[in-house]
């Protein structure tokens, strides 16, 4: 599926390499562990690599994660916050190929200061449900994504709408969900910012999502950067806390 994957992002963005093409790779960890409303905590880590290659306007990328989940099967993970099942007495860690997401991108607007894309996004189904890695079935979103410049200063935003698959036995929604931020750079090479994240209850078991997260990128060299954060989950569909760490880079 991967191999399939990458080559249709490929064919598809073809017709449009010119001079204006960046490429970048990344990889890194996400960790994150809440009670999810529970008794006992999940923990969960990710290692994703995701490529993205742009063409002028036009961006794609795709991200494999690896991931490892430590919980009582109580907890069925998702990008916007998990949604609850039926849980067991003993904490079981199982780990694998987490859900597998592949997203294109149209920058439709770009003046001096402003810069709007419109995003969509697929997630594929790819983690195993019994395994309590994923939920099994594809999700699919858009979004449009804002960036405004202040001299140093960069405040961002996200708003969009998903389309949630649903796991064997269990009923959800759509939902939306919406991002704000700003950053700041600090100098040449280093730069701090903070965001906020919200999404609505995708079931009846769990309610909405909101996380705020505190980060810090720094540049190595003209071509690579490193990246930490740090966040703390506020509702039961949220981590209690996560932090994680990139780099990224570009040729």
């Amino acid at each position: 599926m991967l191999i399939r994957i990458v080559a249709l992002v490929f064919l598809l963005a073809s017709p449009l390499v010119s001079a204006e093409t960046t490429k970048s790779l990344s990889t890194g960890f996400d960790f994150s562990s809440g009670k999810y409303g529970g008794t006992t905590s999940t923990n969960i880590l990710s290692i994703p690599v995701t490529g993205k290659i742009r063409f002028d306007d036009y961006f794609f990328k795709l991200t494999v994660p690896y991931i490892r989940v430590s919980s009582t099967g109580g907890v069925v993970t998702q990008k916007l916050g998990p949604n609850k099942s039926v849980s067991k007495s003993t904490i079981v860690t199982q780990s694998g190929l987490g859900d597998i997401t592949a997203s294109a991108g149209y920058t439709f607007y770009e003046a001096e200061r402003l810069a709007l894309d419109l995003v969509g996004n697929v997630k594929f189904g790819t983690a195993n449900p019994e395994q309590n890695l994923g939920s099994g079935k594809n999700d699919y979103s858009a979004q449009i994504d804002g960036t405004y410049g202040i001299n140093s200063t960069s405040v961002f935003a996200t708003a969009g709408y998903k389309i949630v698959g649903a796991p064997e036995g269990m009923s959800v929604r759509n939902i939306a969900y919406a991002t704000v931020g700003a950053s700041q750079k600090l100098n040449d090479i280093s730069s701090v910012g903070a965001a906020l994240d919200a999404a609505q209850s995708s079931s009846e078991l769990s309610s909405g999502t909101r996380e705020f997260s505190v980060f810090y990128s720094r540049k190595i060299n003209k071509t690579e950067k490193v990246s930490v954060y740090i966040l703390k989950g506020f509702t039961d569909s949220s981590p209690d806390f996560g932090f994680g760490a990139s780099i990224t880079g570009t040729f």
